[in-house]
């Protein structure tokens, strides 16, 4: 799909082609015939989504402009509060928990009349590659419902793939955008670290987190990303957008353009994938880019150095989850430190608490220097290795994972192998850089292959205008079966 979906139904609001009641209430039905198979929601919100179509529809019946997000139908992933709405990160410990203020980028959208269809599924506290280990149980693939949706955003990308949200929020931490829109075969971003607010987004290592839309189309995202990064000065870290609204960038020429590709990105990558990935090469070559190759020994310690970072960060950011505070509360125990023991091993799931004890093992006593410090030191190495990079390419093109999405069950059977998963997707968290996952082919399993197009620190316009050349070119879009027909 070329076409922005957003674009579509703004378009078709505006003109009053439709109501924007007319059109919640189709989302709506969709998702609820729908939900049964994907497992996409695990709240919806048909009050306030109807609430926010009836105050779009008083403003169009009174003559006055909608701005693009208005009335649009959307969702965002359950670690994202929501003010008076369930917010549970997945997670049997917060199954009951309301937030009482909104996430930064959800105040944004709901002061746009965003129509929230509700709350999407997600690995417990983000934690995980299928959206398998959700309390809920997992997403499902909208192209064949026997794999999975990917993860950690999985609920996201399996309610915008499968056409029952026109896009949505997703978070990233170490791929978990990219992987399950890679999965699902639309378009996830991960937007440069502190260029969008993580106020209110629940919390799992917080030098990687990242919030970011999952939408059906290249300016699907841009669009949305234009209006969620502005500067919040409730994150400390926060910068918002630096220039231009990126979609003013869309659609420029890319004659000259350098896009790299290292070796080591392909190493190990499934042969149908490797080779969706040298042909989207070609069509860039055909659209005036140039090809450079190099390589970036530096990636081969990502992924460890990514585990050790983010479960220690995790075991910090988990400790809150007590029981004393909010959330689940075991109901038997004999004192303090006996009720917050049972709390968080019946509240926690396996995932969970094996990251945790992971983070606590690398951050004791005689174990910080040999793995902590370590890794944070090797982290200063692959992002000088990035930053050298990028003065030889305007953008680098790697696959967003190495395989398409796997049958539903196989990550408990293989846990390895789903770590693995985060490959190619977890070294631009490290760097803090932006990257976005399109659409570049199906697989020998006819499962959709996703490449990412990674930039230099608040490159978004790059990277998306790259992105939006190629998904015009060679518009590897395809329906799947289920949500609404436009």
């Amino acid at each position: 799909m070329s076409e922005s979906v957003i674009s579509k139904l703004h378009t078709m609001l505006s003109s009053k082609q439709l109501s924007c009641q007319e059109l919640t209430e189709t989302y709506l039905s969709a998702a609820g015939r729908d939900n049964a198979a994907l497992n996409a929601y695990v709240t919806l919100t048909p009050e306030a989504a109807l609430a926010s179509a009836a105050a779009v529809d008083k403003k169009i019946a009174a003559g006055e402009s909608i701005g693009l997000l208005e009335g649009i139908p959307m969702t965002l992933k359950d670690n994202i509060s929501t003010e008076n709405i369930r917010t549970t990160c997945c997670s049997k410990i917060l199954e009951d928990y309301v937030p009482i203020y909104d996430a930064t980028v959800w105040k944004i959208l709901k002061a746009q009349n965003a129509v929230l269809l509700g709350k999407t599924n997600m690995d417990e506290f983000a934690m995980g590659s299928s959206c398998e280990t959700s309390y809920f149980g997992g997403a499902k693939n909208p192209h064949n419902i026997n794999h999975v949706a990917g993860g950690s955003s999985g609920g996201v990308a399996s309610a915008v793939g499968g056409r029952i949200a026109a896009y949505g929020l997703g978070s990233d931490t170490g791929g978990s955008i990219r992987q399950p829109a890679a999965f699902c075969g639309i378009v996830g971003l991960k937007p440069t670290y502190g260029a969008v607010s993580r106020y209110g987004l629940i919390a799992y290592a917080s030098s990687f987190d990242q919030i970011g839309p999952i939408t059906a189309t290249v300016e699907d995202a841009a669009i949305v990303y234009d209006a969620i990064s502005a500067y919040d000065a409730m994150d400390s870290t926060s910068q918002g957008r630096k220039g231009a609204p990126v979609c003013d960038s869309l659609k420029k020429d890319i004659r000259g353009m350098k896009i790299g590709i290292a070796d080591e990105y392909l190493d190990g990558v499934r042969e149908d994938v490797r080779k969706a990935v040298e042909q989207a090469a070609e069509v860039y070559r055909s659209l005036g880019a140039e090809i450079v190759r190099f390589r970036l020994p530096a990636l081969q310690y990502a992924l460890p150095v990514y585990y050790i970072l983010a479960c220690a960060e995790a075991s910090s950011n988990l400790g809150r989850y007590d029981g004393i505070r909010y959330g689940y509360k075991a109901d038997n125990y004999t004192d303090v430190n006996d009720m917050i023991k049972k709390t968080r091993s019946s509240g926690f799931g396996d995932e969970v608490k094996k990251r945790i004890l992971l983070g606590t093992y690398v951050l004791s006593s005689g174990y910080y220097d040999a793995y902590y410090k370590k890794a944070q030191n090797l982290r200063g190495t692959i992002v000088k290795a990035f930053r050298k990079a990028f003065e030889s390419c305007d953008v680098i093109l790697a696959p967003t994972v190495p395989m398409t999405a796997f049958e539903n069950g196989k990550a408990a059977s293989d846990p390895i192998e789903t770590y693995l998963t985060d490959i190619c997707t977890v070294p631009v968290n490290i760097c803090g850089l932006p990257a976005v996952s399109v659409p570049c082919g199906f697989g020998n399993d006819g499962l959709p292959i996703g490449m990412q197009l990674i930039g230099g620190s608040f490159c978004e316009s790059t990277i998306l205008n790259a992105a939006w050349q190629y998904e015009q070119a060679a518009d590897q879009y395809r329906p799947a079966g289920f949500g609404v027909t436009l």
